[in-house]
């Protein structure tokens, strides 16, 4: 199918000045209804059903599945570990790991409440944890802080970040339409990166324990790979904690 007639430059007007908004394509006098994806629980779509192990490496990785991308998976196996993915909602606190891992997943991070209710217990432990993208999110909202709709989401291999603490800026990839909020973190906790497109929070670090989360993929395939260390580092937090 496709359509023609289209004044383009109107409609990309009215995104610019307004934002990212749903849009529908029908034909001339046609009514449907609208379909609002955030107001779905989209994570329970997309995460596994059931525990699945990979791996047989001596660092013990539980992975909470919310929609995981297999390159997360497979940069883990890269450094001698065990992952073990579980879905979203799964209780993790009675099992045993090195490292706590929560994954990418689409919508609102707010509908995921037994993954953050969990979460929120995980961290009062000294376990390492790493959150990419959604995870970042809901370890901000397990941590006290709230996240938010972007009025652009970012969606690019070329998104420029900075980390602080080093000022080192690197090129990474994003695919996420909300955010934490920085300026409603607890005082334990600090920004670890910043967008330089629109200095949106790309991350957060616990200020004492070896917890950290990214916005951005840093195992991104067929996207730039300049902040892949942060596996290593991840790896690093928890061969101090053994």
């Amino acid at each position: 199918p496709g359509i023609c007639g289209i004044d383009t430059r109107a409609l990309t007007k009215i995104i610019r000045e307004s934002g990212c908004m749903l849009g529908k394509i029908v034909f001339e006098d046609e009514m449907l209804d609208w379909y609002d994806p955030n107001a779905d629980n989209l994570v329970a779509m997309v995460s596994t059903p059931g525990k699945k192990v990979f791996g047989s490496g001596k660092h013990k990785i539980m992975l909470v599945d919310c929609g995981v991308k297999f390159n997360i998976i497979r940069s883990l196996l890269d450094y001698d570990t065990t992952v073990i993915r579980v879905p979203y909602d799964y209780d993790f606190l009675s099992e045993e790991y090195d490292g706590l891992f929560i994954t990418n997943g689409p919508g609102d991070p707010a509908m995921c409440t037994k993954t953050i209710q969990h979460l929120s217990k995980a961290i009062e432990a000294d376990i390492p944890i790493f959150g990419i993208c959604l995870g970042s999110q809901l370890l901000g909202i397990a941590s006290g802080a709230t996240t938010y709709k972007l009025k652009y989401g970012h969606r690019s291999h070329n998104q420029p970040v900075i980390q602080h603490g080093t000022n080192q800026c690197f090129i990474t990839s994003q695919n996420h339409g909300f955010a934490v909020d920085h300026t409603n973190l607890k005082n334990d906790w600090e920004v670890y990166f910043t967008n330089l497109n629109d200095n949106t929070c790309e991350g957060i670090r616990h200020r004492e324990k070896p917890i950290f989360s990214t916005q951005f993929h840093p195992e991104a395939s067929g996207g730039p790979t300049d902040t892949a260390f942060l596996f290593s580092q991840f790896i690093e937090m928890i061969e101090k904690q053994r």
